[in-house]
């Protein structure tokens, strides 16, 4: 069974409707395998085996009846601990969102409806508020690449789970890169849609707050843009565009910017698969950055951190307003985007403030639009290094990272190279083009023109047959390891 948990969604469809495997044997074999490997990956942090195996019976016995059946049909699936499931209330990894009603999510009910079985939460940053998932109430997430580096955040548990063999598909959220970034890390596919094209509904957004979040998406995770189509027409009702002929592309390659860290490491397998793209007829041409990077950065940063403040507390709320005038201070000083008092001044912004941050991104806007008019998408890092190792020590604003090269960047550099297309409202693919010399995954960003996701996807379906697709990681667990089943939760 293992070869079928480790093919994608569309290869374990085919498998159910073939008769070659029932939905029960199939959900029986994702829980043999997690129950194998998920004591040390710690990827699924609650279940709802019960439910799952009785959906897993109903859909064979209405396929022993020949009845009609979902495109999801018997494929077991797992979702993201920010999705509130029916009996299962989301917790974002905090205690407190625990004991909730819950109904299923937008995005959960209608993968239900296509008749897939969803057995569980997978794991997140507290919050789902950094680039690693760990938290208090279920521990750290390893990346079954290297289980001491991180799968990254706040989706790494959607990602780990996915890479390791425990769901074909997966739906996960982006706003600060949450999607990108584990899908990198992890070695899987994912995909960034437009803002709004999928349901925010059954978020687990904190208490009272009702509005959909500024910048933030729904998105779908695989380990092939197939997967990431099939799941889209689920989730978004978007159909399928064909897959375009190498030889008509034009790309653009974006992987200089003067401000922006990139591992030389990383940029040498970015540039290899440039490379290769090109021997394939694909019309290659490095860009520069479309804007300023730095005032895209700052208005995507004050945005961003506007558009979070609602799950500050009053205590914290009225500290951070205490720190206006220094923080001004300090930006009139130098302070840049990344700094804390951007912070400061992002999570309190007054309405005039906010209003000047959105008439700047509809500036950006209009210039990258512009800038990247004459190519069909444009290819760029997500980050800046490969997945790092733990580390769960200081601040986000006081972490440092190694690069290959003995350099060090700031933690929060993370978001360099994903604000763009959130900024932008531009669809992101991502898909894995080759490894580290230590043998890490690297990825890139396959970035499409506004409200163009099928297109983007089918780009980049045409690109990843040139990178080879999803490889599984090569020595999941070391041998001997102790299995058993993930507690139930709290």
């Amino acid at each position: 069974m293992d070869d079928i948990l480790q093919s994608d969604a569309t290869a374990q469809l085919a498998a159910l409707r073939a008769g070659r495997v029932s939905a029960s044997e199939l959900l029986q074999a994702v829980f043999d395998r997690a129950d194998q490997f998920d004591s040390i990956i710690n990827a699924v942090v609650a279940r709802d085996a019960e439910r799952a195996m009785s959906d897993a019976a109903a859909v064979d016995a209405a396929r022993a009846r020949g009845e009609a059946l979902g495109v999801l049909a018997g494929l077991p699936m797992t979702v993201k601990d920010i999705f509130d499931i029916e009996g299962l209330p989301a917790s974002v990894g905090m205690r407190s969102r625990l004991g909730r009603i819950a109904k299923d999510a937008e995005a959960v009910a209608r993968v239900r409806a296509a008749g897939a079985l969803v057995w569980g939460h997978t794991n997140v940053s507290a919050g789902s508020s950094d680039f690693q998932a760990y938290n208090a109430l279920y521990g750290v997430t390893r990346n079954p690449w290297n289980l001491g580096r991180t799968p990254g955040g706040s989706s790494g548990g959607s990602a780990a789970a996915v890479a390791a063999g425990f769901t074909a598909l997966e739906i996960g959220a982006d706003i600060g890169g949450s999607l990108r970034i584990p899908a990198g890390f992890c070695g899987i596919a994912c995909h960034r849609p437009s803002w709004g094209l999928i349901s925010q509904r059954g978020i687990a957004a904190p208490p009272g707050y009702l509005s959909d979040y500024d910048l933030l998406v729904v998105g779908p995770m695989a380990r092939s843009v197939r997967d990431l189509q099939l799941l889209l027409t689920v989730l978004a009702d978007v159909a399928v565009s064909p897959t375009p002929p190498l030889g008509s592309l034009r790309i653009g390659v974006w992987l200089n910017e003067p401000t922006f860290p990139i591992d030389p490491e990383v940029r040498t397998v970015i540039e290899a698969f440039a490379g290769e793209l090109q021997g394939q007829g694909v019309a290659v041409e490095p860009v520069a950055s479309p804007a300023s990077a730095q005032r895209m950065l700052s208005t995507y940063m004050t945005l961003l951190l506007a558009a979070l403040s609602g799950a500050l507390g009053p205590t914290t709320r009225a500290a951070f307003d205490l720190l206006r005038g220094p923080a001004k201070l300090a930006e009139v000083c130098g302070a840049g985007p990344l700094s804390w008092a951007h912070g400061v001044l992002g999570y309190t912004a007054r309405h005039h403030e906010w209003l000047a941050a959105s008439e700047e991104r509809a500036r950006v806007k209009a210039k990258v639009a512009l800038a990247f008019a004459p190519y069909d998408a444009i290819v760029a890092p997500v980050t800046p290094t490969t997945a790092f190792a733990h580390d769960h020590g200081g601040t986000q604003a006081t972490r440092r990272l190694s690069m290959s090269d003995g350099g060090h960047i700031r933690y929060l550099e993370q978001v360099d190279w994903i604000a763009l297309a959130i900024l932008c409202d531009l669809p992101v693919t991502v898909i894995p083009v080759g490894q580290t010399p230590e043998g890490m995954p690297v990825a890139v960003q396959i970035i499409g023109s506004a409200g163009s996701d099928a297109a983007t996807l089918a780009i980049a379906s045409a690109l990843e047959a040139v990178a080879g697709g999803f490889q599984p990681p090569p020595t999941l667990i070391p041998s001997g390891a102790a299995a058993k089943r993930t507690p139930p939760r709290p």
